[in-house]
């Protein structure tokens, strides 16, 4: 039902055993009704108001039988309560329900991160993300070329390679979290999607070369994925934990003729289904990363062209 402000209303209803729950959506006034004992034909009477200030949601039991509910609605605003009852097709809903968003999803949405920025959580929460997803980029030779063409030229050449990067994660659902001079570290919610951006990361450089005439961007690109912490850094959203630190050694590892990708995102099915419609292949390789002790599988993903001059 409708209530406007300072309006009143009625409802009767026979409830059988089980729950049902009053719910209004304006105010998020919500009420549990536990509906269990022996059934009664005397019927019960209950009131709820609704106000501007938000309420809190309750519990009330009361027995199988008539009831009346009374709805006062003193908001300066329409509200509109309805009451829901416990049945098979509830049950059906609510036990078949999939998660449609996670923080994982939500964290690595580009709009969302430019619309919240530093508002998303308190600077003193963490928040345990199970399995992201993290590239970093590198601008190879970067300080030769400001020598090489001048520092207006170069800029300009670096401001270009930005906006192509950008582009190509949002395009595959990814943020970017920061740069760091040249250098760029996005996050995706699954790996095949930062190897898609990753190629599309590739083909961009390859065109603003051509248009230019020359080779002046070398993109180096590493790719890791596992768990992390989700924290608040000089305002802003960001990753802490060995993943992003896995996933920075192996961009450092990287040259710009392949994208180095660790283990879990080769083994990825997704992953292989996007290797398998592309014309790029996987080479593996044993490599001691900086910080760690033991030596590291990375796979180089190249073209099929270029791994056959390598």
């Amino acid at each position: 039902m409708e209530l406007g402000g300072g309006e009143k209303a009625a409802m009767s209803l026979n409830f059988p055993k089980g729950f049902a729950i009053v719910f209004e959506p304006v105010t998020h006034s919500s009420l549990f009704l536990k509906v269990d004992g022996e059934e009664t034909r005397e019927r019960r009477n209950l009131s709820l108001v609704f106000a501007d200030a938000h309420t809190h949601s309750g519990t009330l039991e009361l027995q199988p039988g008539p009831a009346r509910i009374s709805f006062e609605n003193k908001a300066d605003r329409r509200t509109m309560p309805g009451i829901w009852l416990h049945s098979a097709e509830m049950d059906k809903l609510t036990n078949t329900r999939r998660p449609f968003l996670t923080a994982t999803r939500l964290l690595s949405n580009q709009a969302f991160r430019d619309l919240y920025r530093s508002g998303t959580f308190d600077p003193e929460q963490r928040f345990k993300i199970t399995s992201l997803t993290i590239l970093f980029t590198d601008l190879r030779g970067s300080t030769a070329l400001y020598d090489r063409i001048g520092d207006l030229a170069a800029f300009d050449l670096v401001r270009s390679h930005f906006g192509a990067l950008l582009e190509a994660v949002s395009a595959e659902g990814g943020a970017v979290v920061k740069t760091i001079g040249d250098a760029v570290m996005a996050t995706f919610p699954t790996p095949d999607r930062a190897l898609r951006a990753a190629m599309r990361m590739r083909e961009a450089m390859r065109e603003i070369n051509q248009t230019r005439g020359g080779e002046d961007l070398a993109l180096n690109i590493g790719l890791h994925s596992g768990p992390c912490l989700a924290v608040m850094l000089d305002d802003r959203q960001d990753y802490f934990g060995q993943t992003v630190n896995i996933a920075s050694r192996v961009n450092e590892l990287a040259d710009p003729t392949a994208i180095l990708a660790t283990k879990p995102i080769i083994e990825s099915s997704e992953v292989a289904q996007v290797l398998s419609e592309s014309s790029y292949r996987t080479t593996p390789r044993s490599s001691q990363l900086r910080g760690l002790s033991d030596e590291f599988e990375i796979f180089e993903v190249r073209e099929r062209e270029a791994a056959a001059a390598a």
